[in-house]
């Protein structure tokens, strides 16, 4: 007998319906617990697809509806950035080149310089050896004027004998004066050149006489007749005056005699 409530046998159980009705049955110890059902996602048909806008896009980004003026603005500011770059490396390029060119002027300015720097120098040296010469030469004419009063002195020297007390006296205070001079050359540097018994050299005597001798050989300085002086500059000696000589000539010839018949 069957019940006129119930469902037939051949009709299925709905399997949502029994998950939602049946209790969860607590897992006993030994069993392990069956996992529990993902929660079923809404998914859209293909009309709803198909009616969706899609939205527009720039580059790579995704630009939503409204956003096309700012991206105009962002490809207007792009563009302004890269002629500014391009006007900064053109600036660049012109600064490099002017910086070049000034290197190369200094360079050329530095070298003008030097030159000038070694030209003065030159022009400094030549001038204090002008005035160190032409200090010498000032010194030289005085001394030599000076000189010239010595020789007066030796003159006299060799002239005067006292004969009485007081001669002594005047020829000891003449003396006196005459080695004050001399003393005076020596401290300006004033030596006298070595002349009687000297080999004859041009460079410090001029010859005025020759004359034979049996004293003195060929060449060899035999009479002083006016003294000579060195003048010392530095570690050089310079002739201030040459010694007036007589220079021998050798032996005398020997006599010749006439054969008698």
């Amino acid at each position: 007998m069957v019940n006129a409530g119930s469902q037939p046998e051949d009709v299925l159980p709905d399997p949502s319906a029994a998950a939602s009705s049946a209790p969860e049955a607590p897992a006993s110890p030994g069993e392990a617990a069956e996992p529990a059902a993902p929660p079923e996602v809404p998914v859209a048909s293909e009309t709803e697809v198909a009616e969706k806008p899609l939205p527009a896009t720039f580059g790579e980004f995704t630009l939503e509806e409204g956003e096309e003026a700012s991206a105009a603005t962002l490809a207007e500011e792009l563009r302004q950035e890269r002629e500014r770059y391009a006007a900064l490396q053109a600036e660049y390029a012109a600064l490099e080149q002017k910086l070049a060119q000034m290197v190369q002027q200094s360079e050329e300015q530095r070298g003008q310089l030097v030159r000038l720097a070694a030209d003065f120098e030159n022009y400094r040296r030549r001038v204090q050896r002008e005035q160190e010469e032409a200090g010498l030469k000032a010194k030289a004419k005085v001394l030599e004027e000076l000189l010239a009063v010595v020789d007066s002195f030796e003159r006299a020297r060799t002239h005067i004998r006292p004969e009485t007390e007081e001669g002594m006296t005047i020829h000891k205070n003449y003396q006196g004066v005459y080695k004050q001079m001399v003393e005076g050359l020596k401290r300006l540097g004033v030596s006298p050149i070595p002349g009687k018994g000297q080999p004859f050299d041009p460079n410090r005597h001029e010859a005025i006489l020759q004359e034979a001798s049996s004293e003195y050989a060929e060449g060899i300085v035999i009479e002083e007749l006016r003294r000579g002086y060195f003048l010392k500059v530095g570690e050089e000696e310079r002739v201030l005056r040459h010694a007036l000589v007589k220079v021998s000539t050798g032996m005398p010839a020997a006599p010749t005699t006439e054969a008698t018949d």
